[in-house]
């Protein structure tokens, strides 16, 4: 597997930003979450004066075998008929880029589905899609080190158009069964407090999603390490999204963490190396089952809990307004040394 030099920050600037934030006109610790998130940004970048520039928002898109099992739903041709609401700017993903900015990245990593050449995605399809986890394997070791250097590769890409903050999102039918097997691998946590109804609004379908996938766990012949767990029950949209993070880190960009999906992507990028965590802030608390459990378990505070579960990254896209408040905040208001105020508290 492609390696990733991903440092912690140097710590000695954040005496200083904690200075700086404390001698704002304001009481001391009054603007809550926003000085958390300008001490954690300055951090990152090693500045007194945190920036973001260009921010990009990729969404990784797959299709899964599992699906095969009616473990969701929605028929699987939803995944490319989604992709194609993306390009045409209808979905959900797309008002938020368009709000707050965002240039929107579209990947075809495993969509069963023959897209045209010129169609406005970026085509890095790895296979069309992944095989049943219930039989065999999701995808060969190769298929999951293509996935993660190309997941990388699209995060460089940002980075060199000077992009200094990213998103990602996901779309794939069935990928929070994956996603569940995940969390239940890597946390301890047991496989009934990690499955959600998905897209599956009534949740009619969640005692027929563990039957599947506590099968799966029984029939998994692997070594349980993360790199197997990764392979054995991921998506290639998932896999991918584990490589962009950890080459965001890398390049020391702020990573933003959307929901359950992504929260298990980073899960499973922070047991690869732990120091990617040091980079990422997460959106919000999503209302699938186990995402708040598996927030916990990261100690992860997230920024905005608003009951979405839609995915595609749109829960850390509305939470991006917050994070640039918390900029504006470091970097304009006065501090008491620069005017005639006297510390009230």
């Amino acid at each position: 597997m492609i390696h990733f030099n991903i440092e912690r920050p140097n710590d000695e600037i954040r005496q200083y930003l904690q200075e700086k934030i404390d001698n704002l006109t304001k009481p001391k610790g009054s603007l809550g979450m926003l000085e958390d998130l300008a001490l954690q940004i300055g951090w990152i970048q090693q500045t007194l004066s945190p920036q973001l520039t260009n921010p990009c928002h990729i969404v990784f898109a797959g299709d899964h075998g599992i699906a095969a099992e009616g473990v969701s739903p929605s028929p699987q041709e939803v995944t490319y008929q989604m992709i194609a609401n993306f390009w045409n700017g209808g979905a959900g993903i797309n008002f938020l880029a368009r709000q707050h900015k965002f240039d929107l990245k579209i990947v075809d990593s495993g969509v069963n589905f023959d897209f045209k050449p010129e169609d406005p995605i970026i085509h890095m399809k790895i296979n069309k899609s992944t095989r049943n986890y219930l039989y065999e394997a999701a995808m060969t070791e190769e298929e999951m080190n293509l996935a993660i250097e190309r997941g990388a590769e699209c995060v460089q890409r940002c980075f060199d158009e000077g992009c200094n903050v990213i998103g990602f999102g996901e779309m794939g039918i069935t990928n929070t069964s994956s996603s569940s097997l995940w969390m239940t691998y890597l946390t301890d946590i047991l496989l009934d407090k990690c499955i959600g109804a998905g897209c599956d609004h009534t949740g009619s379908i969640i005692n027929h999603k563990y039957n599947v996938l506590k099968a799966c766990i029984e029939n998994y012949k692997g070594d349980s390490s993360v790199v197997d767990i990764m392979r054995y029950f991921g998506g290639y949209e998932m896999v991918m999204a584990v490589g962009g993070m950890l080459k965001a880190a890398e390049l020391k960009m702020i990573i933003l963490v959307d929901g359950f999906i992504m929260t298990n992507c980073m899960l499973v990028a922070s047991r690869l190396n732990k120091a990617v965590l040091n980079y990422a802030i997460f959106g919000h608390q999503g209302d699938e089952a186990g995402h708040k459990l598996l927030l916990d378990y990261l100690n992860a505070k997230p920024i905005l809990n608003l009951g979405l579960r839609l995915g595609e990254g749109t829960g850390a896209l509305c939470a991006y307004p917050i994070i640039k408040s918390a900029i504006h905040m470091i970097n304009e208001m006065n501090t008491f040394k620069e005017i005639e105020v006297t510390k009230y508290f």
